[in-house]
């Protein structure tokens, strides 16, 4: 592990090291402490990403998904992420062979992770399953994966320097209320400057860019259970209702529909 939390791709997969090349389906379980991430990396096989315990999020360069264990991801083989635990997680991942496998959805789907489905993955991961019981297995295994709806939070970071220091500041401070003039004058720009270099970046205004990065840092603290008007506050939300009216708007959802379990 780096100094700084992160793990390459090499040590999150030094853990399969003894893996069944006959197998079509390779669980890995990955201990994830508080802050942990796996940096960006691809695989050649494709991956379910589950939270056994704790929350996931996963990102790709352009969306990222806050997975609860009533939420698994899956990530074709090829498309970049990393993945990070904001707070503990038990990351149990199925890595699946592209040439033994039906499914071939082209960007990462989230699918409903129920009770057999949890049972199947934790049931995949011993190596000592007869050759027969583990091919039944993962036929049923892959036969369980359904999408879900689960809209991707997207926030993109713009690459003027001056709006990156805006962008990196409300990322560590969601609930900072100052307007984009007051950033202005703290990083050295017009408000005007500031605005033009968000939407021509980020494809959407300031104050959108504002309100997507407060959702997605609230799908941490909700996916973990913690209350609705906890969280609006802890996002920048003077009201339950605001944060609520927010979240609808862009995820066409409530906060509480948001990760209710299929």
């Amino acid at each position: 592990m780096s100094q700084d939390g992160q793990l390459p791709l090499a040590d999150e997969l030094c853990a399969a090291d003894d893996i069944d090349p006959a197998a079509a389906v390779v669980v890995v379980t990955f201990p994830m402490p508080k802050g942990l991430v796996f940096d960006w990396h691809t695989h050649a096989d494709h991956q379910l990403a589950w939270a056994a315990s704790g929350v996931l999020t996963v990102r790709t360069q352009a969306s990222a998904w806050v997975l609860p264990p009533s939420r698994a991801l899956w990530i074709p083989a090829g498309v970049q992420h990393e993945t990070l635990s904001a707070g503990a997680a038990t990351m149990r991942s199925a890595y699946v062979r592209p040439d033994r496998c039906e499914v071939s959805w082209a960007a990462p789907t989230p699918v409903s992770a129920g009770p057999l489905l949890c049972e199947l993955i934790g049931y995949l991961e011993d190596r000592s399953l007869p050759p027969d019981k583990r091919t039944r297995a993962e036929a049923v295994l892959i036969d369980l994966l359904r999408p879900v709806s689960m809209t991707a939070v997207e926030v993109r970071w713009p690459a003027d320097d001056l709006a990156r220091q805006v962008a990196d500041r409300l990322a560590a401070a969601p609930a900072d209320g100052r307007t984009l003039a007051d950033w202005g004058h703290d990083v050295g720009a017009s408000e005007r400057t500031l605005a033009r270099a968000f939407l021509a970046e980020t494809g959407i205004s300031f104050g959108r860019w504002r309100t997507m990065l407060r959702i997605q840092a609230a799908l941490t603290a909700l996916a973990a259970g913690e209350p609705v008007a906890v969280v609006a506050r802890r996002v920048g939300y003077d009201s339950d209702s605001a944060f609520v009216q927010a979240f609808r708007r862009e995820t066409g959802v409530t906060p509480g529909a948001y990760f209710r379990a299929s």
